[in-house]
């Protein structure tokens, strides 16, 4: 799995104009599932995203985790990080999995992270979706499961 990471002050997305999930302090996280990703991906990488000590501390040094902070996070899928530009000027998209099983384990991810505490909600798969945040840093980080 693929997941773009960003601490913010609030998120929220909205299909149709009407929002459909919001958090405030805590995480985005953008989701893409790739051909063989499997439950026990989605749930490693739930579990590294829940613990990344990317928040500050009294100090100002990144040493708390979402976990401590007891901050919530807007999970929405978008297979466009699995994109492929080294050909042309048109991204393919062959490196995402297929749309049953991508967001089988895009929801994996959601409830995993959701099990481990924190208030999690989602976007909705295959939607048109408009997203808008409040990057807090700003903090972006790039996660790989393999990685």
């Amino acid at each position: 799995m693929r997941a773009l990471i960003q601490r913010v002050t609030e998120a929220e997305v909205r299909v149709a104009g009407a929002t459909i999930g919001h958090c405030g302090a805590g995480l985005l996280i953008l989701v893409c599932a790739m051909p063989g990703d499997t439950e026990e991906t989605a749930e490693k990488l739930a579990l590294k995203i829940a613990k990344l000590r990317i928040f500050s501390d009294a100090a100002g040094k990144m040493n708390h985790a979402l976990l401590d902070t007891g901050g919530s996070a807007l999970v929405v899928s978008q297979f466009t990080l699995a994109a492929d530009t080294s050909r042309g000027n048109r991204p393919g998209f062959s490196a995402a999995a297929a749309p049953p099983e991508a967001e089988r384990l895009y929801l994996a991810f959601a409830g995993a992270l959701a099990a481990l505490g924190p208030k999690v909600e989602t976007g909705r798969f295959g939607a048109d979706m408009q997203v808008s945040l409040t990057n807090d840093g700003p903090v972006t980080l790039w996660l790989d499961s393999e990685t």
